[in-house]
Protein backbone atom coordinates (compact mmCIF):
# COMPACT_ATOMS: atom_id res chain seq x y z
CA UNK A 1 0.00 0.00 0.00
CA UNK A 2 1.32 3.28 -1.03
CA UNK A 3 1.74 5.49 2.12
CA UNK A 4 -0.45 8.39 2.80
CA UNK A 5 2.29 11.36 2.44
CA UNK A 6 3.20 9.28 -0.96
CA UNK A 7 -0.06 9.38 -1.93
CA UNK A 8 -0.30 12.88 -1.32
CA UNK A 9 3.01 14.09 -2.94
CA UNK A 10 1.84 11.79 -5.99
CA UNK A 11 -1.51 13.42 -5.96
CA UNK A 12 -0.01 16.82 -6.28
CA UNK A 13 2.17 16.25 -8.60
CA UNK A 14 -0.06 14.55 -10.96
CA UNK A 15 -2.20 17.78 -10.51
CA UNK A 16 0.60 20.25 -11.40
CA UNK A 17 1.38 17.87 -14.25
CA UNK A 18 -2.11 18.14 -15.74
CA UNK A 19 -2.17 22.09 -15.54
CA UNK A 20 1.20 21.86 -17.22
CA UNK A 21 -0.06 19.28 -20.22
CA UNK A 22 -3.11 21.58 -20.54
CA UNK A 23 -1.03 24.77 -20.81
CA UNK A 24 1.33 22.86 -23.67
CA UNK A 25 -1.73 21.54 -25.41
CA UNK A 26 -2.95 25.37 -25.36
CA UNK A 27 0.22 26.68 -27.11
CA UNK A 28 0.51 23.80 -29.37
CA UNK A 29 -3.24 24.00 -30.71
CA UNK A 30 -3.88 25.74 -34.15
CA UNK A 31 -6.87 27.27 -32.90
CA UNK A 32 -5.07 29.34 -30.45
CA UNK A 33 -6.20 33.33 -30.60
CA UNK A 34 -3.80 35.08 -32.77
CA UNK A 35 -2.24 38.42 -33.42
CA UNK A 36 5.67 34.92 -31.49
CA UNK A 37 18.79 26.79 -22.95
CA UNK A 38 23.51 23.97 -15.85
CA UNK A 39 21.39 23.81 -19.81
CA UNK A 40 21.18 27.49 -22.17
CA UNK A 41 18.58 29.17 -22.63
CA UNK A 42 18.57 30.33 -26.41
CA UNK A 43 17.11 33.98 -27.67
CA UNK A 44 16.79 37.38 -29.00
CA UNK A 45 14.03 39.67 -29.49
CA UNK A 46 13.53 43.63 -30.10
CA UNK A 47 11.43 46.42 -28.63
CA UNK A 48 8.52 44.86 -31.00
CA UNK A 49 7.57 41.71 -31.66
CA UNK A 50 8.28 38.21 -29.47
CA UNK A 51 9.39 38.20 -26.05
CA UNK A 52 12.34 35.93 -25.34
CA UNK A 53 12.07 34.18 -21.48
CA UNK A 54 14.70 33.12 -18.86
CA UNK A 55 15.12 29.70 -18.32
CA UNK A 56 13.21 28.60 -21.50
CA UNK A 57 14.76 28.81 -25.17
CA UNK A 58 12.81 30.96 -27.44
CA UNK A 59 12.18 30.42 -31.63
CA UNK A 60 14.49 33.17 -32.21
CA UNK A 61 17.71 32.74 -34.37
CA UNK A 62 20.45 34.89 -34.81
CA UNK A 63 20.49 37.40 -38.36
CA UNK A 64 23.01 36.24 -41.00
CA UNK A 65 26.34 37.42 -40.12
CA UNK A 66 25.67 38.61 -36.19
CA UNK A 67 27.04 37.61 -33.07
CA UNK A 68 25.15 37.27 -29.92
CA UNK A 69 27.33 37.40 -26.35
CA UNK A 70 25.68 35.66 -23.96
CA UNK A 71 26.41 34.99 -19.84
CA UNK A 72 24.03 33.53 -17.39
CA UNK A 73 24.66 33.03 -13.75
CA UNK A 74 22.72 30.63 -11.73
CA UNK A 75 23.10 30.81 -7.74
CA UNK A 76 21.23 27.35 -5.70
CA UNK A 77 21.58 27.16 -2.23
CA UNK A 78 20.33 23.44 -0.70
CA UNK A 79 17.90 22.88 1.91
CA UNK A 80 19.46 20.82 4.76
CA UNK A 81 18.58 17.64 6.05
CA UNK A 82 19.97 18.06 9.74
CA UNK A 83 21.05 21.61 11.52
CA UNK A 84 23.89 19.81 12.23
CA UNK A 85 27.21 21.57 10.46
CA UNK A 86 28.34 18.57 8.16
CA UNK A 87 29.27 17.20 4.72
CA UNK A 88 25.55 18.37 3.13
CA UNK A 89 25.57 19.97 0.04
CA UNK A 90 25.39 23.95 0.66
CA UNK A 91 24.83 25.77 -2.42
CA UNK A 92 26.01 26.01 -6.41
CA UNK A 93 26.59 29.15 -8.76
CA UNK A 94 27.02 27.69 -12.01
CA UNK A 95 28.57 30.80 -14.53
CA UNK A 96 27.50 29.81 -18.28
CA UNK A 97 29.73 32.04 -21.03
CA UNK A 98 28.35 31.90 -24.89
CA UNK A 99 28.77 32.76 -27.97
CA UNK A 100 26.81 32.58 -30.93
CA UNK A 101 26.46 33.12 -34.30
CA UNK A 102 24.17 33.27 -37.43
CA UNK A 103 25.24 31.66 -40.34
CA UNK A 104 22.41 32.52 -42.01
CA UNK A 105 19.13 33.65 -40.87
CA UNK A 106 17.64 29.92 -40.18
CA UNK A 107 21.15 28.78 -39.33
CA UNK A 108 22.67 29.61 -35.66
CA UNK A 109 25.52 28.04 -33.85
CA UNK A 110 26.44 28.03 -30.47
CA UNK A 111 29.60 27.42 -28.31
CA UNK A 112 29.49 27.72 -24.35
CA UNK A 113 31.70 27.65 -21.26
CA UNK A 114 30.75 27.12 -17.87
CA UNK A 115 32.53 27.79 -14.51
CA UNK A 116 31.09 25.95 -11.84
CA UNK A 117 31.57 26.30 -7.90
CA UNK A 118 30.13 23.54 -5.89
CA UNK A 119 30.38 24.06 -1.68
CA UNK A 120 29.66 21.54 0.90
CA UNK A 121 28.38 23.02 4.18
CA UNK A 122 31.51 21.68 6.29
CA UNK A 123 33.91 22.96 3.57
CA UNK A 124 34.83 19.45 3.22
CA UNK A 125 34.91 19.11 -0.71
CA UNK A 126 34.50 22.57 -2.39
CA UNK A 127 35.26 22.39 -6.15
CA UNK A 128 35.14 25.64 -8.53
CA UNK A 129 36.85 25.56 -11.90
CA UNK A 130 35.91 25.36 -16.04
CA UNK A 131 33.31 22.69 -16.29
CA UNK A 132 32.42 20.84 -19.90
CA UNK A 133 32.27 23.14 -22.82
CA UNK A 134 29.20 22.37 -25.23
CA UNK A 135 28.25 23.16 -28.74
CA UNK A 136 25.23 23.75 -30.20
CA UNK A 137 23.22 24.08 -33.71
CA UNK A 138 19.88 25.33 -33.88
CA UNK A 139 17.35 25.67 -36.98
CA UNK A 140 14.52 28.06 -37.48
CA UNK A 141 11.65 27.71 -39.41
CA UNK A 142 8.29 29.17 -39.16
CA UNK A 143 4.44 28.13 -40.19
CA UNK A 144 3.03 30.35 -43.20
CA UNK A 145 0.33 28.88 -45.11
CA UNK A 146 2.93 25.59 -44.67
CA UNK A 147 6.47 25.33 -43.21
CA UNK A 148 9.41 27.33 -44.75
CA UNK A 149 12.50 28.15 -43.38
CA UNK A 150 12.95 31.30 -41.57
CA UNK A 151 13.95 34.16 -44.40
CA UNK A 152 16.11 36.54 -43.84
CA UNK A 153 13.62 39.79 -42.74
CA UNK A 154 10.81 39.65 -41.35
CA UNK A 155 8.06 42.25 -41.25
CA UNK A 156 6.09 42.83 -37.76
CA UNK A 157 2.98 40.76 -38.80
CA UNK A 158 5.40 37.72 -40.07
CA UNK A 159 7.00 37.48 -36.38
CA UNK A 160 3.16 36.84 -35.54
CA UNK A 161 3.38 33.48 -37.30
CA UNK A 162 4.33 30.34 -35.60
CA UNK A 163 7.70 30.19 -35.11
CA UNK A 164 9.46 26.61 -34.15
CA UNK A 165 13.50 25.78 -33.86
CA UNK A 166 14.89 22.49 -33.53
CA UNK A 167 18.56 21.94 -32.04
CA UNK A 168 21.04 19.36 -31.28
CA UNK A 169 24.61 19.53 -28.99
CA UNK A 170 27.53 17.50 -27.55
CA UNK A 171 29.62 18.69 -24.69
CA UNK A 172 32.92 18.43 -24.47
CA UNK A 173 34.78 16.48 -21.69
CA UNK A 174 37.12 19.67 -20.58
CA UNK A 175 36.18 19.69 -17.17
CA UNK A 176 37.98 17.62 -14.61
CA UNK A 177 36.23 14.83 -13.69
CA UNK A 178 38.42 12.85 -10.46
CA UNK A 179 38.52 16.18 -8.93
CA UNK A 180 39.03 15.34 -4.97
CA UNK A 181 38.11 15.42 -1.84
CA UNK A 182 40.62 16.34 1.11
CA UNK A 183 40.93 12.53 2.14
CA UNK A 184 41.37 11.81 -1.71
CA UNK A 185 37.93 10.61 -2.28
CA UNK A 186 36.23 11.19 -5.57
CA UNK A 187 32.41 12.42 -5.71
CA UNK A 188 31.29 12.62 -9.15
CA UNK A 189 28.47 14.72 -8.26
CA UNK A 190 31.18 17.51 -6.96
CA UNK A 191 33.45 17.12 -10.20
CA UNK A 192 33.79 19.53 -12.85
CA UNK A 193 33.29 17.46 -15.79
CA UNK A 194 31.23 14.41 -16.40
CA UNK A 195 34.70 12.46 -18.32
CA UNK A 196 32.92 11.83 -21.75
CA UNK A 197 30.35 13.86 -24.25
CA UNK A 198 26.73 14.28 -23.70
CA UNK A 199 24.01 14.38 -26.27
CA UNK A 200 20.86 16.64 -26.53
CA UNK A 201 18.51 17.83 -28.56
CA UNK A 202 15.41 19.29 -28.29
CA UNK A 203 12.51 21.92 -29.86
CA UNK A 204 11.42 25.03 -29.24
CA UNK A 205 7.11 26.70 -30.31
CA UNK A 206 6.74 30.47 -30.28
CA UNK A 207 3.50 32.14 -30.80
CA UNK A 208 2.43 35.66 -30.27
CA UNK A 209 -0.83 36.23 -28.70
CA UNK A 210 -2.28 39.83 -29.15
CA UNK A 211 0.19 42.70 -29.39
CA UNK A 212 1.93 42.38 -25.90
CA UNK A 213 1.72 38.58 -24.95
CA UNK A 214 4.21 35.53 -26.37
CA UNK A 215 3.58 32.01 -25.60
CA UNK A 216 6.51 29.62 -25.72
CA UNK A 217 7.14 25.81 -25.44
CA UNK A 218 10.18 23.57 -25.32
CA UNK A 219 11.15 20.25 -24.94
CA UNK A 220 14.80 18.52 -24.76
CA UNK A 221 16.71 15.38 -23.75
CA UNK A 222 19.89 15.09 -22.69
CA UNK A 223 21.74 11.39 -22.69
CA UNK A 224 25.40 10.84 -20.71
CA UNK A 225 28.07 8.03 -21.14
CA UNK A 226 29.01 5.73 -18.77
CA UNK A 227 32.20 6.58 -17.48
CA UNK A 228 34.97 4.99 -15.58
CA UNK A 229 37.07 7.11 -12.95
CA UNK A 230 40.74 6.86 -11.89
CA UNK A 231 39.40 5.33 -8.83
CA UNK A 232 38.33 2.84 -10.70
CA UNK A 233 34.47 3.22 -10.26
CA UNK A 234 32.04 3.82 -13.20
CA UNK A 235 29.52 6.25 -12.98
CA UNK A 236 26.53 7.20 -15.71
CA UNK A 237 23.87 10.23 -14.67
CA UNK A 238 20.63 9.61 -15.61
CA UNK A 239 19.35 11.28 -18.70
CA UNK A 240 17.25 14.53 -17.99
CA UNK A 241 13.65 14.79 -19.82
CA UNK A 242 12.56 18.90 -19.64
CA UNK A 243 9.38 20.05 -20.90
CA UNK A 244 9.36 24.13 -20.46
CA UNK A 245 6.21 26.50 -21.16
CA UNK A 246 6.32 30.13 -20.67
CA UNK A 247 4.57 33.55 -21.12
CA UNK A 248 6.15 36.54 -21.73
CA UNK A 249 3.98 39.53 -21.38
CA UNK A 250 5.42 43.61 -22.46
CA UNK A 251 4.66 45.89 -19.88
CA UNK A 252 6.21 48.77 -20.88
CA UNK A 253 7.97 50.25 -24.62
CA UNK A 254 9.93 53.00 -24.38
CA UNK A 255 10.85 53.62 -28.03
CA UNK A 256 12.94 57.05 -28.18
CA UNK A 257 15.02 55.28 -25.19
CA UNK A 258 15.05 52.10 -27.16
CA UNK A 259 13.74 50.78 -23.75
CA UNK A 260 11.60 47.53 -23.37
CA UNK A 261 10.50 45.63 -20.38
CA UNK A 262 8.78 42.30 -20.57
CA UNK A 263 7.10 40.26 -17.08
CA UNK A 264 7.38 36.30 -17.42
CA UNK A 265 6.23 33.28 -16.04
CA UNK A 266 7.59 29.92 -16.97
CA UNK A 267 6.79 26.31 -15.82
CA UNK A 268 9.82 24.11 -16.24
CA UNK A 269 9.19 20.50 -16.10
CA UNK A 270 12.40 18.11 -15.29
CA UNK A 271 12.65 14.23 -15.23
CA UNK A 272 15.91 12.61 -13.96
CA UNK A 273 16.58 8.77 -14.39
CA UNK A 274 18.63 7.31 -11.88
CA UNK A 275 22.07 7.98 -11.74
CA UNK A 276 24.20 4.28 -12.09
CA UNK A 277 27.10 3.64 -10.78
CA UNK A 278 29.39 0.35 -11.72
CA UNK A 279 26.04 -0.81 -13.66
CA UNK A 280 23.56 -0.78 -10.64
CA UNK A 281 20.78 1.78 -10.29
CA UNK A 282 21.70 4.53 -7.25
CA UNK A 283 19.18 4.74 -4.61
CA UNK A 284 17.99 8.49 -3.81
CA UNK A 285 18.90 9.47 -7.49
CA UNK A 286 16.05 10.90 -10.02
CA UNK A 287 12.57 11.72 -9.78
CA UNK A 288 10.14 14.43 -11.02
CA UNK A 289 10.28 17.99 -10.51
CA UNK A 290 7.98 21.29 -11.79
CA UNK A 291 9.53 24.18 -11.26
CA UNK A 292 7.73 28.06 -11.23
CA UNK A 293 10.05 30.85 -12.67
CA UNK A 294 8.57 34.16 -12.31
CA UNK A 295 10.55 37.11 -14.06
CA UNK A 296 11.36 40.32 -15.82
CA UNK A 297 13.57 40.86 -19.23
CA UNK A 298 15.00 44.44 -19.65
CA UNK A 299 15.84 45.11 -23.20
CA UNK A 300 18.23 48.40 -24.42
CA UNK A 301 18.78 48.53 -27.67
CA UNK A 302 20.61 45.31 -28.41
CA UNK A 303 21.42 44.18 -24.85
CA UNK A 304 18.87 42.51 -22.75
CA UNK A 305 18.89 41.61 -19.04
CA UNK A 306 16.91 38.80 -17.41
CA UNK A 307 16.51 38.09 -13.84
CA UNK A 308 14.22 35.19 -12.61
CA UNK A 309 13.94 32.88 -9.37
CA UNK A 310 13.59 29.15 -10.35
CA UNK A 311 10.89 27.78 -7.60
CA UNK A 312 10.20 23.84 -7.02
CA UNK A 313 6.91 23.88 -6.64
CA UNK A 314 5.64 19.87 -6.85
CA UNK A 315 8.79 16.77 -6.77
CA UNK A 316 8.33 13.22 -7.06
CA UNK A 317 11.40 12.36 -6.34
CA UNK A 318 13.12 8.47 -5.55
CA UNK A 319 13.76 7.56 -1.78
CA UNK A 320 13.03 11.81 -1.49
CA UNK A 321 13.96 11.99 2.29
CA UNK A 322 17.18 10.39 1.34
CA UNK A 323 18.22 13.56 -1.26
CA UNK A 324 20.30 16.33 -0.42
CA UNK A 325 21.81 18.52 -2.96
CA UNK A 326 19.81 17.97 -5.45
CA UNK A 327 17.31 19.18 -8.26
CA UNK A 328 14.08 19.09 -6.24
CA UNK A 329 16.18 20.23 -3.15
CA UNK A 330 16.93 23.33 -3.77
CA UNK A 331 15.55 26.76 -1.65
CA UNK A 332 15.35 28.63 -5.05
CA UNK A 333 17.54 29.14 -7.85
CA UNK A 334 18.51 33.00 -8.58
CA UNK A 335 18.51 33.22 -12.68
CA UNK A 336 20.40 36.20 -14.23
CA UNK A 337 21.14 36.57 -17.57
CA UNK A 338 23.17 38.87 -20.31
CA UNK A 339 22.59 39.00 -23.58
CA UNK A 340 24.36 41.39 -26.23
CA UNK A 341 23.67 41.11 -30.47
CA UNK A 342 27.32 42.93 -31.48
Amino acid sequence: MTPLIGRKRNGRMAAALSLLACWVFLLCSPDTAAAHHGVASLGAAGLEGPGAPIETSSSATLPRGEALVYLKVDYAPFKKRTAVRDAETDHYTFWLFGLGYGFTPYLSGYVFLPVNTKVREDNSFNTSGLADASLIWVVGFKYDEGFRLVPASESLDDLEDWHFTVYGGVSLPTGDENTRDRNGEIDPGFSLGFGEPSLSAGATATKTVGARATLVGETSYISFFDHRYADGNRTRFGSEFRLNTALSYRVLTLAAAKLRLDANLEANYLRLDRDRTNGVAETATGGDILYAVPGFRLYWKQTSVGLGVKLPVATDLNEERLQQGAEGKEKYRLLVTLSMLI
